[in-house]
């Protein structure tokens, strides 16, 4: 099949040479190719001012990222053929890292499919569309899921809020045999129950894996308090690791429930206790009871979600893990992650110190973490790489 034609600006290719797969919608040549003429996720082959073709992809009129780049040949277009190729390649990959089917198994771009994403809890799928260009190859896409995998069953995750600015509906719903509303899995050497219908994202966060194992080097004998907990990532993990209590703060009622049925899963449950409320007023209630940790695990959600936000969301991470700080004990550990890829490192850095210098104490990192191999960073698009997390040990000098 002959795809349309999409034709870029003077110079707008470089980008593109240079390892990048999005094309912005000021950087199409609307006079040869205007965007209104396609339909979202139509595939089309994307083609330099000069005529020169540099591959196939997908577009999407309606949104910033206007077209992104599938295949550098033209000879391949998205379809049941190449994505069996790229999921064979993401799973050898991950087969590799890993000894038990628990991980990331496409992230997007980073997996040359950009727009997915599947995450493997076993011989189940959790998949999230995330662009207009993979919405339109779902059914080509179970195909080629079975095919590779043969899962027991798929499940559509497509609530997130990327899929408004690609013009896209929202919904949950099975694609490939019964899901069962939580699946249990194992994440080093910890069990937890995951709620895949109700739970946040696809149900679990994968891309913490190695920050949380470094979080179990120190654990042993400690007191563990897990900020955002959510179903208690860190803080279970911590208790399995020896940990001598671990406390869970989270708003959510639901989210504590199953920190309390984890625990009971791992044997744990007489060292894991839980409060429910918003972070900053939990912190505030624990410093005015005189409480101290060994340990203080502060993982938000986003607090910068756009660029616009990033002012009040540095701030945020600023008062946060301050107050972490004032309630570590003396020579107590801070972990401090952020998922904001609006937060450069270095800035999170920078407000840890910050922290550190208000309280008149000095901070020492011993550790910087990334987000897991399942998580690979493509080196030309910044976006892939996310997740920051530091380990400092705050001390009064």
């Amino acid at each position: 099949m002959e795809l349309a034609p999409l034709y870029l600006q003077k110079n707008e290719e470089r980008r593109l040479r240079n390892g990048h797969i999005w094309v912005y919608s000021n950087e199409v040549d609307s006079n040869r190719s205007p965007l209104g003429q396609f339909e979202a996720g139509q595939q089309v082959c994307i083609i330099a001012n000069d005529g020169k073709p540099l591959g196939n992809g997908y577009v999407n009129p309606h949104s910033l990222i206007a077209a992104r780049l599938i295949s550098r040949s033209t000879a391949h277009q998205l379809d049941r053929s190449l994505l069996v190729h790229r999921l064979n390649i993401a799973l050898a990959l991950r087969e590799r890292l890993f000894d038990k089917p628990f991980y990331r198994l496409v992230y997007g771009e980073s997996d040359g499919l950009p727009g997915l994403v599947v995450d493997r809890f076993g011989d189940l799928l959790v998949v999230q569309l995330n662009t207009a260009g993979m919405e339109a190859v779902k059914a080509a896409l179970v195909e080629a899921l079975e095919k590779v995998l043969k899962p027991a069953a798929i499940l559509w995750r497509n609530d997130s809020s990327i899929r408004a600015l690609e013009g896209l509906e929202s919904y949950v719903e099975a694609a490939l045999g019964e899901v069962p509303e939580s699946i249990e899995i194992e994440e080093n050497g910890t069990r937890f129950e995951v709620p895949l219908l109700a739970g946040q994202k696809t149900g679990w966060f994968y891309d913490h894996r190695s920050n949380r194992a470094q979080l179990q080097q120190l654990a042993h004998g400690m007191r563990v308090l897990d900020v955002f907990s959510y179903i208690g990532g860190w803080g279970i993990e911590a208790a399995v690791a020896g940990a001598s209590e671990v406390v869970c703060v989270d708003s959510s009622s639901k989210a504590l429930d199953q920190v309390e049925s984890n625990a009971e899963l791992n044997g744990v449950k007489e060292r894991v206790q839980s409060i429910e409320g918003d972070a900053f007023e939990a912190l505030k209630a624990l410093r005015a009871e005189r409480e101290r940790f060994d340990i203080v695990v502060v993982d938000p959600p986003a607090f910068i979600k756009r660029k616009k936000d990033a002012k009040k969301g540095i701030e945020a991470y600023r008062r946060i893990n301050q107050a972490a700080m004032q309630l570590l004990g003396k020579d107590g550990i801070l972990i401090s992650a952020s998922c904001s890829f609006h937060l450069q490192r270095e800035v999170l850095r920078e407000q840890l110190h910050q922290a550190s210098r208000h309280l008149d104490r000095s901070l020492q990192i011993i550790g910087q973490g990334h987000q897991g191999p399942d998580h690979p960073v493509h080196p030309a698009i910044p976006e892939t790489d996310y997740i920051k997390c530091f380990t400092g040990r705050v001390v009064t000098l």
